[in-house]
């Protein structure tokens, strides 16, 4: 996602962690790393994230990180003398810098990396992937596959329109539950498409142009768009990031699923996402989108206005990792703070499913903790509740106040009933709205404690969450 027509990345500091010992749930230890769009892969025991501007970081435990490289520049460990190696990509796009990649693992046992680049106030990208034999690279450059906004005819042999054709960025390339490869790609422009992909070479099948249109168009503001299976509910799950992705974007995450990797793909009100698009003529029409897809978070904070830091701002471009031995679901993003400016750093949230078979985010950051089972007993009490609404805002969400009594009635600021039913499962009404979802105990970073809190989603898509 990008600003002035589509994005400029702002790359903060980054604090530097270094992995140690895995960290009791109860005393959890945190480094800190900066990865715009954090695209994660695990091989053997480490997982790996790799973002723009060729920043990546790898962590054993999804909890402390440690920085491998933050900046393009020749003596870039992923790709050394990059200006040489992707001189054609660079020159295309007219640009210094790379935008979001994704890595892969295919047959060959070789790590294939998608990298792309954009001019910025305009469309005009390249997109390609390089080969490592390690996953830290080095990479070489196998070529360019995707062009967009030229002047002329396009990959499709049509005149290139940026209101109908993609932006070429933001690529995550990914295996089917059958084994077939994909890519899915896009960013605002012509909106998200997908190819099937050749999993001996790493490049499209041919005669594809630009593949099949997910959703999008007329430059709404959607990016970021990465596919998971679950094979539990046996769903593709496509996450996207809508509005911008600075401080004053709105930057939020949201899902879709489909039975196919390829769509069509519906959100939980029914909308079919070919629908999530600005009126022809319009440009960032965000209220065209708003009603599209579950809003999984966007900017919120638990704390009062006298506080500082204690929640988020413009999360997004996320990727999801599925821990098949364990059947958990794990959100990885970027995102800044408030009071903190343009400052971002890495986050992981743990996904659970709730009864309708949508990923409801965990309020807190992962922190190692156990599944725990969360008795009736154990949640009544006072709560701040969060609201993420279906809006695309610079505002910061606040929280609401509520209490969990009892007799399962809910008071305060909004009125209601709670239930909790197995495997601590949340059936939540609040002011005459069902919201399903889960109960959890969770590590809250601020005040140094483990709490209860809860992730619940209404029946067309809003996220709310509390916490005690």
């Amino acid at each position: 996602m990008k600003t002035s027509f589509f994005r400029v990345c702002l790359i903060s500091a980054a604090v530097i962690g270094f992995t140690l010992p895995q960290a009791k749930a109860q005393h959890p230890v945190f480094s800190e790393v900066s990865v715009h769009d954090p695209s994660v892969i695990k091989t053997g025991d480490t997982y790996y994230v790799f973002g723009s501007h060729l920043a990546s970081a790898k962590s054993k435990n999804l909890m402390q990180w440690q920085q491998i490289s933050s900046s393009v520049n020749n003596n870039n460990p992923l790709i050394p003398n990059v200006y040489t190696e992707l001189k054609e990509t660079f020159d295309w796009a007219q640009s210094d810098t790379l935008w979001a990649p994704d890595v892969a693992q295919l047959a060959d046992g070789k790590f294939y990396m998608y990298y792309n680049a954009c001019k910025g106030d305009s469309p005009r990208s390249a997109l390609g992937v390089a080969v490592s034999d390690k996953i830290e690279g080095p990479y070489k450059n196998k070529g360019i596959f995707l062009k967009s906004g030229m002047e002329g005819k396009s990959e499709d042999g049509t005149t290139y329109h940026a209101n109908v054709h993609p932006n070429v960025v933001d690529p995550q390339t990914f295996f089917d539950h059958k084994g077939k490869l994909w890519m899915v790609y896009g960013s605002y422009s012509g909106g998200i498409f997908i190819l099937k992909m050749n999993p001996k070479t790493g490049f499209p099948l041919p005669n594809q142009g630009y593949g099949k249109k997910l959703l999008g168009g007329n430059h709404s503001r959607i990016e970021g768009p990465y596919i998971s299976y679950n094979p539990e509910t046996k769903y593709y799950y496509l996450y996207l990031s809508f509005g911008g992705l600075d401080a004053s974007g709105g930057y939020n995450i949201r899902a879709a699923r489909s039975k196919y990797p390829d769509g069509p793909y519906y959100d939980a009100a029914g909308h079919n996402m070919l629908d999530a698009k600005g009126k022809d003529g319009s440009f960032f029409d965000d209220k065209a989108i708003e009603p599209y897809g579950v809003k999984l978070m966007g900017s919120y904070t638990f704390a009062s206005q006298s506080e500082k830091g204690k929640g988020y701002v413009s999360p997004g471009h996320n990727s999801v990792f599925y821990d098949g031995k364990t059947k958990r679901s794990y959100l990885i993003f970027h995102t800044r703070f408030p009071n903190r400016g343009e400052e971002h750093e890495v986050r992981v949230h743990e996904l659970y499913m709730n009864k309708d078979g949508w990923p409801a985010a965990a309020p807190y950051r992962y922190a190692g903790e156990p599944d725990t089972h969360i008795s009736a007993a154990a949640a009544p009490g006072t709560y701040k509740l969060i609201q993420h609404g279906k809006d695309i805002t610079a505002a910061i969400k606040t929280p609401k106040t509520i209490r969990l009594n009892n007799d399962g009635t809910i008071s305060g600021e909004m009125t209601g009933t709670w239930t909790i039913t197995g495997s601590s499962k949340a059936k939540n009404n609040l002011n005459g709205t069902n919201y399903d979802g889960v109960f959890l105990k969770e590590w809250d970073s601020a005040r140094e404690k483990e709490v209860v809190t809860f992730s619940v989603l209404s029946g067309d898509g809003e996220a709310v969450w509390g916490v005690e």
